[in-house]
């Protein structure tokens, strides 16, 4: 570079720098002078007899961003000095204990139905308290003497919505009530509570599967969630990204993942392919989906494929189309060591 057309663009660069600084001077006196915070003032425009001047104000923060700063602040403030310490459960082996499959699906946190409209009421509220209550059923009616393993399957639209316009990952408007970033905080901490209660039974193995209504919030979350029982030793995770995901249990291999994407005929030879040393060995295999909200079951071959019922109510769209009247259900699944699946345990609402 010439020395010329260095000291060219070192004074091209002071300018910009000098207008940037008055731009922000005179947009803080204009902002002084009404009582108003700079930050909240999106451009200036100054009229006069000679001259009518319109600038951009580079230190704006938009109510979305607004959202987004304080969403951290409240995440950053909760974990300070917080550091969760689990002890470390020892277990009783027994040669009769069974898998239990707990797999709360399309429990949809911030989605909003009305009685009025849909036929039924259906909010955070409800949506906790179904959860809860059907974790609890299902322990009660599966004995905790008995179970040596939990197999917990997270994800599956957790969240109804999985941006600040209040709609899916592809765009679709939902129903909704309270704010994104409270709805993400209910469902971590609904989470946190199912998982501590499992925890105190047996040994947990955490699966998530990616879905359609929050591909993004729904990671993140699981990624959280994963992060908060770091020091868990009676817990494992799965939580990547991957569609389909697989779980060996001695003569069982079950799979699981959210119902949006592979075809129901396809996932007996997905499972085939991409677990083949445990298809291989064993006998009785299993794929739970989901995303339907309704109860299928079908054999393929040596394959069972099951979706599984939602305790999420029925809102304005599906009521208007038909899709309604579903049984609401949280479901669990009990697993023999040997002789696969025995029992189906159903908590209805």
């Amino acid at each position: 570079m010439s020395k010329d057309l260095g000291r060219k663009y070192r004074r091209r660069l002071t300018l910009e720098e000098n207008e940037s600084l008055d731009r922000s001077r005179g947009i803080q006196e204009q902002s002084d002078s009404h009582n108003m915070r700079v930050e909240d003032v999106k451009h200036l425009w100054v009229k006069n007899q000679n001259s009518s001047v319109f600038v951009k104000n580079p230190n704006f923060i938009s109510p979305e961003d607004t959202g987004v700063i304080d969403a951290v602040k409240e995440a950053l403030s909760s974990m300070k000095g917080h550091e969760p310490k689990f002890p470390i459960l020892k277990r009783k082996t027994g040669k009769d204990k069974r898998l239990l499959v707990v797999d709360p699906a399309d429990i949809h946190i911030g989605k909003l139905a009305e009685k009025v409209e849909t036929g039924e009421d259906y909010d955070n509220n409800i949506a906790v308290q179904r959860v809860m209550e059907g974790v609890d059923g299902i322990l009660n009616e599966s004995n905790p003497d008995r179970i040596d393993k939990i197999l917990f399957v997270g994800g599956n639209d957790i969240l109804h919505v999985d941006n600040t316009k209040r709609s899916t990952t592809a765009g679709t408007s939902q129903d909704t009530v309270g704010m994104w970033h409270s709805n993400f905080l209910i469902a971590k901490d609904l989470y946190v509570k199912v998982l501590e209660t499992l925890i105190s039974v047996a040994d947990v193995h955490f699966v998530f599967n990616p879905s359609n209504h929050d591909y993004t919030q729904g990671y993140f979350l699981a990624q959280v969630i994963e992060t908060y029982f770091r020091k868990c030793e009676n817990i494992t995770f799965d939580c990547s990204i991957q569609h389909r995901k697989y779980f060996r249990y001695f003569n069982n291999i079950i799979g699981c993942t959210h119902g949006d994407g592979a075809k129901t005929t396809d996932l007996p030879l997905l499972m085939a392919h991409e677990a083949p040393k445990d298809w291989a060995e064993t006998k009785h295999r299993y794929v739970y989906t989901h995303h339907v909200h309704h109860k299928v079951s079908k054999d393929y071959m040596s394959v069972n494929v099951e979706s599984l019922r939602t305790p999420s109510g029925t809102d304005a769209w599906h009521d208007r189309n038909g899709y309604s009247h579903n049984v609401k259900a949280v479901e669990g699944f009990l697993h023999h060591k040997e002789h696969g699946q025995l029992q189906r345990i159903t908590h209805i609402f």
